[in-house]
Parts: structure tokens; C-alpha cells; sequence
């Protein structure tokens, strides 16, 4: 993991402890220090830590003197207390002055990595919640992850920059988008940027696994479980074991399965076929869509409780429509890919109609055109003829349907559409889509109560 860790404590052997301790639980970046004027001096100077393991009593410079310091140049590092003597009113006082978690010796490790992964995940989720709110676009701490998806658009680094945070957690993530938008990518991406990048990668189409093959090629079976069994077999779950399963399309798998999913991913254990053992599954599920599942819920064609487990991180991948600023860029990789540096140049004409047109297929869509035409380009330029035939025709359409009056929708019947479909997108999780809309929950209440909606 690259969570970065401090230990402070007076205590050589407790630190060498608590040092391997970390590192069989996976952590690397650890530091541990006896002296607390270092670690303060070192926060005062820009140094960070994601986490800060603090004895309470030391010499010098005491546990809680050095979290306040903390806290003043790094408030987003999360503080966990220790010490020998289990006081309450030293425990209320470190939690009333910031401290994550208050922990006395001797202390377990499944304590111990319980509390850090806690806090690291309410870091997580702190840090997801500034990105929304920081006008400012943030930056990737791990851009090489995520190389392979180009943009220049606010909203889109956004996406890549809390993507990146969801990376580091164990929760399922579901991934939702029209066709060609570039989920798998982001999928890869953020199996790239997580602790299990080291590991497998398997990616499923949802859509083309029969009911038949379900537990087979997901659970594996024994020789001679069933006809034609000749030897045994490893599922998915096996060979993915401590890497990152990308379920894609998973709003067409048949609600008969959905429960076989759920399980795995609420128990974490599955049977093969041919066998009464059960076999542990240690993997991440990065889940993809582009149905609305809300949609599906109330048909009941997808389950809830599953929707619940799979949606505890959500990423809403915008059309290339609304990012129209990436087509040049798009375009421009794009055309390298296909014939090296050197490339293609594509004319203003038949740039101003590839601008212009919305792509129902998205970013998959605009490769194909853009291989198209280097097929079809004479020497080394793209231009109109280059082009597929309907583009300038349905272009032209677009700009003259726009220019045709028609009933304008008021500003009140937009912000209630929308409202209405992030919050049916979020499950009706009044919390998650009031981050999303970027209001309080209570004003996402107040508007909800007038459209009728509980």
C-alpha cells in the first residue's frame, strides 16, 4: 500500500513492532521515530504523512503538543493516539482536539491495522469531498496510471483525480457511462494505481455469460464433477485472486445470478463445483454500466441489495459530447497510435465537423472515424472527403435543428431533471447525490418534498 505512516514512540522495541507489524499487513511507506521534535520540525518544514501513529507520553515533547502541530500544518493527516494507561478523560481530550482513534497497549495488530485502514478510509472520503468543492483542478499523485486516458477537461480530471483516491480502497466501485465512454480504461486505470497493480486484471463482458457457464467459469470445478469434466478447472474468482475482477455490463446479467454475486462479494467465499470446501476469494470488483439501474430496480430487474454493495464508490463518466475540448486531443492520439509521431494534420473544414458532431458512440466511435479516414486521406491530411460520408450530412442537420424553434424548457423544469436523475441515479441516497449536485442535504430535501419525492 502507499499510505504513508508515521510512528512516534519513546519505545525502540515497540516501534520495530509495530514497523513489521505494517508491513505484513502490506503497508511501505513507513517512517518510525523516537524523537517528537523531529517529526514536528519535519511537519513545520512541508513534510505530510497520511498517517500518524503518536505515543501520548514522551520525553519532551508530549503526544498531544506534537498531533496539535500536526493538525496545524497538515490538518488532513489522521492522528491516532497511543498509551499505556487507559484514561478516559486523556481520550476524550485527544479526540475533542482532533485525533482519529485512541488506542492502549498492549495493543493487537488486527486492532491496530483496523484503526489505520478506518482512518485512512475517512481521508479517502474527506479528500473526494474537496475535489468537489475546490475550485482549483487537482493534480494526480499517479499520472502514469492513468496515461492512457486523455483530457484536458475540468470535470473529467476530476473523475481521474477521485478515481485515484478510490484506488487505494478495497471497496467495490461501480462505473457507470453510455457506450464508448471509456470505462474499461478507467477500470484499468485504477487497478493500475492501486495496491493490487502487481496482480491480474480480468476483464468479464456480463452480457456474454450464459446462465449455464455462470458458476463454471466464475467458481471453477473439480475433475469429474459433471459430464465432460476431464479435469479441473480454475474460475475467475481463482485466477483473479489478489487482483482486480471488472465486471462490464453488469446490468445484463440475469437477476438469477445476481444473488451468486452477491454472496461472493458480501461472504468473500465460493464453492467450486464438485466440492462441499469452501475457497476464499480475494479480489477487487470494479462493476460497469451503461443501463440506469434505477431503472432496473424498479422493474425488478436488478437487485437492491446487490446495487447497495457494488455502488459504495461511484464514478458517472460524462459523454464526449459534453467534453467537446478532448476531441482535438482525442483525435491527435488517436492518429498517432495509427501512424506513429510524424501522423496525420486534419483540416479546419473537417475539424469544424468533427467538433460538431455528438458521437451516440462516444470515444470508441471517434476512433473508428478517425481510422477511417487516415485509410481514406490523401497524402498526409484529413480532410472533408476523408470523412465518412453521413458526418457532414448529420452535422449539417444538428446545426439546423438548432436553429429551429421549439418549446424551451424554464430553468426550474432543468435543475429539477437533473436533481431527479443524479438522485435516482444514486439509489436515492440523499447524501451521495447531494455531493454530487454540489448542495446541502437538507436543500436537496427541501426540493425533493416539491417534486413529490420521499
Amino acid at each position: 500500500m502507499k499510505n504513508s505512516i508515521v510512528v512516534i514512540d519513546d519505545e525502540i522495541d515497540f516501534l520495530d513492532s509495530v514497523r513489521r507489524g505494517l508491513i505484513t499487513a502490506g503497508f511501505k511507506k513507513i517512517r518510525t521515530e523516537a524523537d517528537p521534535e523531529k517529526i514536528a520540525a519535519g511537519i513545520e518544514n512541508g513534510e505530510t504523512f497520511d498517517i500518524a501513529l503518536i505515543d501520548i507520553t514522551m520525553p519532551g515533547m508530549g503526544g498531544i503538543e506534537l498531533m496539535d502541530t500536526i493538525k496545524s500544518f497538515s490538518p488532513r493527516t489522521e492522528c491516532i493516539m497511543i498509551t499505556a494507561v487507559d484514561e478516559a478523560r486523556i481520550a476524550v481530550e485527544c479526540l475533542k482536539k482532533g485525533a482519529y482513534d485512541y488506542l492502549v497497549k498492549p495493543i493487537s495488530r488486527e486492532d491496530l491495522i483496523s484503526s489505520i485502514n478506518r482512518a485512512l478510509e475517512r481521508k479517502r472520503l474527506l479528500d473526494i469531498l474537496d475535489i468537489n468543492k475546490r475550485k482549483s483542478v487537482p493534480q494526480l499523485s499517479n499520472p502514469e496510471a492513468f496515461a492512457a486516458i486523455v483530457t484536458g477537461h475540468d470535470k473529467m480530471v476530476r473523475i481521474l483525480k477521485e478515481a485515484e483516491l478510490h484506488a487505494v480502497s478495497e471497496a467495490p466501485i461501480l462505473i457507470t457511462g453510455e457506450t464508448g465512454t471509456g470505462k474499461e480504461l478507467l477500470s484499468r486505470a485504477i487497478h493500475a494505481a492501486s495496491p493490487r497493480s502487481r496482480s491480474i486484471f480480468t476483464p468479464i463482458n456480463m452480457d456474454a455469460l450464459s446462465s449455464s457457464l455462470f458458476d463454471a467459469e466464475f467458481f471453477g470445478h473439480t475433475k469429474g464433477a459433471f459430464t465432460g469434466a476431464e479435469k479441473e478447472r480454475a474460475g475467475y474468482l481463482e485466477t483473479t485472486h489478489k487482483g482486480t475482477l471488472f465486471l462490464d455490463e453488469i446490468g445484463n446479467l440475469p437477476l438469477e445470478l445476481q444473488g451468486k454475486l452477491l454472496r461472493v462479494l458480501q461472504d468473500g467465499e465460493y464453492f467450486k463445483i464438485g466440492t462441499s470446501k469452501p475457497t476464499h476469494s480475494d479480489v477487487r470488483v470494479i462493476a460497469a454500466t451503461n443501463k440506469e439501474l434505477d431503472v432496473l430496480m424498479a422493474k425488478n430487474r436488478f437487485r437492491r441489495d446487490l446495487y447497495y454493495r457494488l455502488s459504495g464508490s461511484w464514478l458517472h463518466l460524462p459523454a464526449l459530447r459534453e467534453r467537446r475540448e478532448d476531441i482535438p486531443l482525442l483525435i491527435g492520439r488517436f492518429i498517432s497510435d495509427i501512424c506513429g509521431p510524424e501522423g496525420f494534420d486534419v483540416d479546419e473544414e473537417a475539424m469544424s465537423i468533427l467538433l460538431a458532431y455528438d458521437y451516440p458512440g462516444n470515444i470508441r466511435e471517434l476512433k473508428s472515424i478517425v481510422q477511417s479516414a487516415v485509410n481514406l486521406a490523401r497524402g498526409k491530411r484529413i480532410t472533408v472527403g476523408s470523412l465518412p460520408p453521413h458526418l457532414p450530412k448529420k452535422v449539417s442537420r444538428l446545426k439546423t435543428d438548432e436553429h429551429t424553434p421549439g418549446p424551451v424548457p424554464t430553468l426550474a423544469e432543468l435543475e429539477k431533471g437533473h436533481i431527479l436523475k443524479v438522485y435516482r441515479m444514486t439509489g436515492r441516497n440523499k447524501a451521495e447525490a447531494a455531493r454530487v449536485l454540489g448542495i446541502g442535504v437538507n436543500t436537496l430535501r427541501r426540493k425533493l418534498e416539491s417534486y413529490g419525492e420521499t
